[in-house]
């Protein structure tokens, strides 16, 4: 009987070699999916049956934010992009932020303008009342003299709301809200403006003779009196803008 024989492993060594060839090589495959959706932060040695080999492991705990990815993927800066959106939102919150401060003196012009308003819509009635007597020749002396006073008023009143409202509007005008509405009424006030004095310039020159005044010059009372109810209606409609449009 011959020598007994250990028993070979040979088959079992090739079936381990085989598997673990077969491990490496699905390693070798996944290894780009897994870079390409994580960075590698850390390599770690992997021994497969005396193979040296390294294989990179990604770490787990590492994350990729999938905007920033995206972006670069387009070509887009990722750092350029947060710092514009930064920007931005600095720009945004700057404005938000933003508030338009005013005077005591503002607010002191606010209630004169408001006051000499007031006061000059009964004037208007006056003044047409009184002029649209002496147009139909049922005036005295005493009612173009009552007349030249209450139109004077106007213009006083004129001039205290034309300063105190352009020196405000000046003031507010890094103030957006209700803008339209105080350019519209300023706009409309200023042609008042040069209504009134239209209607001064074209006020038929008076005589000694008062009865016979306006006859001798009716086509300049026609015209005073055109421009004069022009210039009323407009500043009426101008003062009424600022009580309805809020």
């Amino acid at each position: 009987m011959g020598p007994t024989r250990a028993p070979t492993t040979r088959g079992t060594n090739d079936t381990e070699h085989s598997m673990m060839a077969i491990l490496t090589g699905l390693a070798l495959v996944l290894a780009p999916g897994a870079l390409a959706t994580t960075p590698v932060t850390d390599t770690q040695t992997v021994s497969l049956s005396g193979d040296s080999g390294r294989v990179p492991i990604a770490d787990t705990a590492a994350r990729v934010r999938l905007p920033s990815r995206s972006l670069a993927r387009a070509g887009i800066n990722v750092h350029d992009a947060n710092q514009s959106g930064q920007e931005i939102s600095d720009s945004v919150a700057a404005q938000r932020r933003r508030a338009v401060e005013y005077s005591e003196w503002y607010y002191r012009r606010l209630t004169i303008h408001k006051v000499a308003s007031y006061a000059t819509l009964p004037l208007f009635v006056t003044e047409y009342y009184l002029g649209d007597k002496l147009y139909r020749d049922e005036g005295t002396s005493s009612t173009k003299s009552a007349h030249s006073a209450v139109a004077t008023g106007i213009g006083v009143l004129f001039g205290v709301n034309t300063v105190t409202g352009v020196w405000n509007l000046w003031d507010s005008r890094h103030e957006s809200q209700g803008k339209a509405r105080r350019i519209t009424h300023s706009v409309l006030m200023l042609a008042s403006d040069a209504g009134f004095v239209a209607t001064a310039a074209m006020a038929p020159e008076g005589s000694d003779d008062f009865e016979n005044d306006f006859e001798n010059v009716s086509d300049d009372r026609q015209r005073h009196r055109a421009v004069a109810i022009g210039s009323l209606s407009v500043a009426a409609a101008g003062y009424v803008m600022m009580l309805l449009w809020k």
